[in-house]
């Protein structure tokens, strides 16, 4: 085994394990205790941070250090790796796996301020075919609202041309190479689904906020509902109303919404949407006399969207 075969081996066993007695890390290598402490200082050198225990043996521990070793990424490039590591299990192809080991070593030896930054950011994937990557985005932005999403802190931010919004985040979602906020709007009270590279937050945050579900509890459903592309009945929210038309005039506008015939004059239709608010005004754009079947939340979303509407004249 040549110097450098066995010291990428001497770094790889002391990641394996907190603590390491001389005397095994000799055994294992096939050296004397002399040359694992020659080989100990040789990774020092390098940038590594390799401590000595005390006990019977003596023994070494790899810690995390000032910075990145040997690379001497800068913190913008380490979280960069560290955040690309953490979605590449989204891409299949047989990597996660192998991903996941690496994100672990990187994480084992990055300095204290860069653990704490990349612990913040919990990542949903979300399979979702047919969408073309994202603009370029500021991990700063990604931290930032990481931070207000595990701080439960309601975010202000620009978004585009659009007036700013007020929102209580709930989640960071990747989807086919494209970053999104899933959020509750105050303004809208609503959820919405935000593309991150088009979010530029406001300092200072707002109050804190008790967590809220998401229609029908699984983020995953909801989103890719949101998305589309999923079938009819994959819509986290679904409801029927009465409406006071015949099923030929309905039918044409009703999208992937079942249309029930009950008499020439009526006709019941059944709809999915991936929020009630956005249902019911879903419902409200056949501009007739209807009555909600069911479910309740349905009926509750009419009475939200009706007190809205009156505000607005």
């Amino acid at each position: 085994m040549t110097t450098t075969s066995r010291l990428l081996t001497l770094l790889s066993l002391l990641q394996t394990r907190r603590d390491w007695p001389g005397s095994l890390l000799a055994s294992r290598l096939g050296i004397t205790d002399r040359t694992v402490r020659r080989d100990i200082d040789r990774l020092r050198e390098m940038g590594y941070r390799i401590e000595a225990t005390m006990g019977p043996d003596g023994g070494y521990r790899l810690d995390s250090g000032a910075e990145m070793p040997p690379l001497l990424f800068d913190d913008d490039q380490a979280l960069a790796v560290a955040v690309a590591l953490r979605t590449a299990p989204a891409l299949g192809a047989g990597i996660g796996e192998a991903a996941i080991r690496a994100l672990a070593t990187m994480r084992q030896v990055m300095p204290s301020r860069l653990r704490h930054r990349l612990d913040t950011l919990e990542v949903t994937t979300v399979a979702r075919p047919g969408e073309v990557a994202s603009d370029p985005i500021s991990l700063d932005v990604l931290v930032t609202l990481a931070q207000t999403i595990r701080d439960r802190v309601t975010l202000r931010f620009d978004y585009g041309t659009d007036s700013p919004r007020r929102v209580e985040p709930h989640y960071l979602v990747v989807s086919d190479g494209r970053w999104y906020l899933v959020a509750w709007d105050l303004d809208r009270d609503d959820w919405r689904v935000y593309r991150v590279d088009r979010i530029h937050p406001r300092i200072p945050h707002g109050a804190p906020f008790t967590p809220r579900t998401v229609p029908g509890g699984d983020v995953d459903a909801f989103v890719s509902a949101r998305f589309k592309g999923a079938d009819a009945n994959a819509w986290p929210c679904r409801g029927t109303v009465l409406l006071h038309l015949p099923a030929r005039a309905v039918s044409p506008f009703a999208g992937d919404g079942t249309v029930t015939a009950i008499d020439e004059h009526t006709c019941t239709l059944e709809a999915g949407s991936w929020s009630w608010g956005a249902l019911a005004a879903s419902f409200g754009r056949f501009e007739a006399e209807m009555q909600v079947v069911g479910p309740p939340e349905l009926a509750a979303a009419f009475r939200v969207q009706a007190e809205r509407f009156a505000r607005a004249v």
